[in-house]
């Protein structure tokens, strides 16, 4: 889909679909699942009609979408955050997305952004390309067939979960396609390859819960891209990705001709590759229509987050000196015995009736005026941000406990301490916009650091997403004054709010 220019519809419709051979109504993007690739290159306008056709009353029938990870700079309103930046849309009705990518590239997405709507399907891959790719030369393929989503998939609806503790996936899909435990050997998903060829495989982590860890049978990855971001590039033969996360990985195809094997092993569902299960197919071209026969492993190249260095632009904002930025914000994580509610720094997120942004447009300027009380943190313009996240056993048994992955709209941030280590990097720290905050209780300390240079209201929330629902999430609204003054949206979008 070309998503640039004209304005283009994406229809947000219910459909019977079975992608792992068994039926269920869904919320789809365009009718698919995934939803369609949304395609376009730096510096192009995005213009993104919206249109809601939602009946099914099982579950949630308005919507909005949320882009992840594009920055939005003075187009807060077009971010896609139901009751951050906007009102949902209800349906029969649509929403114009209109906003400008001027300085990104990269491997993102979109999903919906109420409640746990995107859990229903309403989720798909955006790739922007950069025609002055300073890593070009080492990739020969990079087009949409070497776009790989990994996905979690339930056979009930998100209502029907919300209170379902441990949220447990019925299977993983790759590219939409997968198997569950006693069910049809429905098709996999195949990645067709040219054997002397280098592709750039555009890997999304658009899970609603787990991660995974992805490796490809017979073949290393080389890491060129984390969130948006080109890296230098770091050889791994394994890769876990967590939800909201994308990377980029250059793959020869130089093995012999045949079929391998792609796994996603998730943390959560079904933990076996038997049947074909957290699996899809790599396939040259030449070799029988089969499934394969490889086996997993050994790995013996680690992952390690913190050696992903920027590949231009790196080093963290500020002093270099943990504590020392201009604000520093240490979040303690809950989580509520009585109504199994996630806290952060004792307040659980409750999406307040009128969106963050209408509320500072409305002439809302302090923390103190603005909704939801004690989950909104006021940011002063142009300083430099420190936020620590431990990782917190947040529930016997480890049930609810990580690891995490936070992500924070409108902004890419420097992870200056990763999970697993106890040292700050601030000469060349690996820059995302989602983070794990890991599995060491009370050791693990994650610690991001960004400038606030991008006025408005920003959700900063864990990505699993039944923990979203649950309230696991802040507002950064950053510079007030200054997004009053340059935030203009459109009439539509204000009076979505107030429409009967």
């Amino acid at each position: 889909m070309n998503a640039v220019g004209p304005v283009t519809n994406l229809e947000i419709v219910n459909k019977n679909i079975a992608p792992d051979g068994f039926t269920r109504s869904t919320v789809l993007a365009g009718g698919t699942f995934p939803g369609p690739l949304i395609q376009a290159h730096k510096g192009d306008d995005f213009r993104i009609n919206v249109i809601n056709q939602l009946s099914d009353t099982s579950m949630d029938t308005s919507t909005s979408v949320h882009w992840h990870g594009i920055f939005q700079h003075r187009t807060n309103w077009a971010d896609g955050a139901s009751f951050v930046n906007q009102c949902p849309i209800p349906p029969n009705d649509s929403f114009l997305y209109s906003f400008t990518v001027p300085d990104q590239a990269g491997t993102f997405w979109y999903h919906s952004h109420l409640s746990a709507q995107y859990c229903d399907g309403l989720r798909g891959p955006l790739v922007i390309y950069d025609d002055d790719d300073p890593l070009a030369d080492m990739y020969d393929v990079d087009d949409a067939s070497t776009v790989i989503m990994l996905s979690d998939w339930y056979h009930k609806t998100s209502p029907q979960l919300y209170k379902a503790i441990p949220f447990t996936p019925d299977a993983t899909l790759i590219n939409g396609l997968g198997r569950y435990s006693g069910g049809p050997l429905s098709p996999l998903a195949v990645i067709n390859v040219e054997y002397g060829k280098r592709y750039r495989f555009r890997l999304i982590g658009a899970s609603c819960d787990p991660w995974f860890n992805f490796t490809m049978d017979g073949h290393n990855m080389t890491i060129i891209e984390a969130d948006g971001i080109e890296v230098e590039p770091v050889v791994v033969d394994s890769l876990p990705i967590f939800v909201g996360q994308r990377y980029s990985v250059v793959v020869t195809a130089d093995q012999p001709v045949d079929n391998y094997w792609i796994r996603a092993f998730p943390d959560n569902g079904p933990q076996t590759f038997d049947g074909g299960l957290n699996s899809a197919i790599l396939r040259y071209a030449g070799a029988p229509t089969n499934d394969p026969t490889t086996e997993q492993g050994p790995y013996v190249l680690p992952f390690d987050e913190g050696a992903l260095h920027p590949l231009s632009d790196a080093g963290a904002p500020g002093i270099a000196e943990p504590g020392k930025a201009d604000v520093n914000i240490n979040f303690v994580t809950g989580f509520g015995t009585v109504d199994e509610q996630f806290t952060m720094n004792g307040v659980t997120f409750v999406s307040p009736p009128l969106p963050v942004l209408l509320q500072i447009l409305s002439g809302a300027r302090h923390a103190s005026q603005l909704l939801p009380n004690g989950s909104v943190y006021e940011l002063p313009h142009n300083k430099v941000i420190e936020v620590s996240i431990p990782a917190t056993e947040l529930k016997p048994g480890g049930a609810l406990g990580g690891p995490h992955p936070f992500h924070l709209h409108g902004h890419a941030f420097d992870v200056v301490r990763v999970a697993g280590s106890s040292t700050y990097n601030f000469v060349n720290p690996v820059r995302r916009d989602t983070v794990s905050t890991g599995l060491q209780a009370n050791n693990d300390n994650v610690t991001i650091r960004f400038v606030t240079n991008n006025p408005g209201p920003w959700f900063f929330h864990c990505h699993i997403d039944w923990h979203l629902h649950d309230g696991f999430a802040v507002v950064m609204a950053e510079a007030t004054s200054e997004t009053a003054a340059e935030e203009h949206p459109p009439d539509y979008w204000a009076n979505q709010c107030f429409s009967t």
